[in-house]
Parts: C-alpha cells; structure tokens; sequence
C-alpha cells in the first residue's frame, strides 16, 4: 500500500472503528444476549473491508448447521478479524484473552457483547472458562475460534491447537472447518500493506463430535485442518 493511501485509508478505518465501537458497547447495555453488538460488529467488519477494497466471496452456506457449533478458521492476518465478523452468517461468540478487556472500545464490546475471555494465568483458572464456555455452547452458544493460536506468517497453516477442539467435544457440538482463502497475498506485510482485492470465506460441511472422546482431540484437530488447508491452497 503507498503511503498516500494509508494516510488516507488508516485514520478512516480507526474512525470506522469507533463509530461502530461505541453504539456496539451501548447495545450491549441494552441486549444482553449479545445480538445486537454482534449485528453492528458484522457492520463495521462489512465497511472496514470496503475501505480497504477487499471483496469477500462466501461459499457453503449451505453446510451451516441448525444448533449451536465451534467454527475453526485459519489465521493469517488482522484482516482475518473484520472477515469473521463481516462475512460468516452466524450469530457466534469468540474465545479471547482476558488482557483484551483493557483495550478502549474494543474490550467493552467483548464483555458487553457477551465473548469468552480465557484467564491463562493458571491452568485451573483456563480450565473453569472452558467449562463455562462449553456450558454456554450447550445452551445455544455458537462459538468462532482460530486453533492456531496466534496469527501465522508463513503460507502454511500452523498446526490446531487441540484446545478448541476438545471444548466441542465436552460441548457436544460439531466442529464447522471455516477456510479463509486468498487472505495472505493482500496484506504482504501487515495491515498498514492492505492491497484490494477478492478473498474467499467456504464453510466446509460440519464434522460430527457424538461419540467422541476427550482423547480423540488431536485427531479431529488435525482433520479440520486439513480440510481447511487444502481450500486455502486451492483458493
């Protein structure tokens, strides 16, 4: 990106942020199931996207399951974010770290919003959140993670965290693969590099967790990712 139009594109995107950010943590106040913060935030990722010049395709809609389910998506970039929210029909929750609740704006809204925050300072103190979440998830809750972990720079995938994928097990909820495709080649070197374009988002048919157990993690980890993988070499 020039550096005319990221003098241009970068204040109008924080702008977006804020204009959005701050009704979102009010509806907050107003709906506590979280609805209407989630509705606004799809708002603001559909419009940060635009500025940027970023087109996103959705494909599998169709494989959408009816109940509540974990939705696993490849991490590659911040635009990953703006995509997730913007573009996947579901009303669904994230699990986030706990420190993000000290961001202006944006941890209001995750707390508001009703999002799940991981306290990592002790392994119980994690393992009481999971708990929690699966507990929300069995009650309706869908729920949105990227298994791993942090946002990989490489082209390939990193490997899933299996974390994420024993919390639908204890839910009880199938695991829907989410490939976020074409994402990479437009942000060459951070958001401040955003170039336009078109990215896709599929939605993979849900992978089934009945029956499964604990133990079985790992295996469904490395299942999705492969699913996910191979639509993002093909994108």
């Amino acid at each position: 990106m020039k550096l005319g139009r990221v003098a241009v594109l970068l204040p109008l995107a924080l702008l977006a942020t804020a204009v959005f950010g701050v009704p979102a943590v009010l509806s907050g106040l107003l709906d506590r199931t979280g609805h209407w913060p989630r509705e606004i935030a799809g708002a603001w990722g559909r419009t940060l996207l635009r500025l940027f010049g970023v087109k996103v395709v959705v494909r599998g809609s169709e494989h959408l399951p009816r109940g509540p389910a974990l939705y696993a998506a490849n991490h590659g970039s911040a635009l990953d974010i703006p995509i997730v929210f913007g573009h996947l029909p579901v009303d669904f929750r994230i699990i986030h770290k706990r420190s993000l609740y000290l961001s202006p704006i944006v941890g209001q809204f995750l707390y508001l919003g009703g999002h799940i925050s991981v306290d990592r300072s002790s392994p119980f103190k994690a393992g009481k959140t999971l708990e929690q979440a699966a507990e929300r998830m069995r009650g309706g809750t869908s729920v949105t993670v990227f298994p791993e972990g942090t946002r990989s720079r490489e082209e390939n995938l990193k490997p899933f965290k299996r974390g994420s994928f024993a919390l639908a097990i204890q839910a009880g909820v199938p695991v829907v693969p989410v490939s976020l495709g074409g994402v990479k080649p437009l942000v060459p070197q951070g958001l401040l590099s955003v170039l336009p374009g078109t990215v896709t988002l599929t939605i993979h048919p849900p992978v089934p967790t009945a029956g499964c157990g604990i133990e079985e993690a790992g295996r469904l980890a490395a299942e999705v990712r492969a699913t996910v993988d191979a639509a993002c070499r093909a994108a």
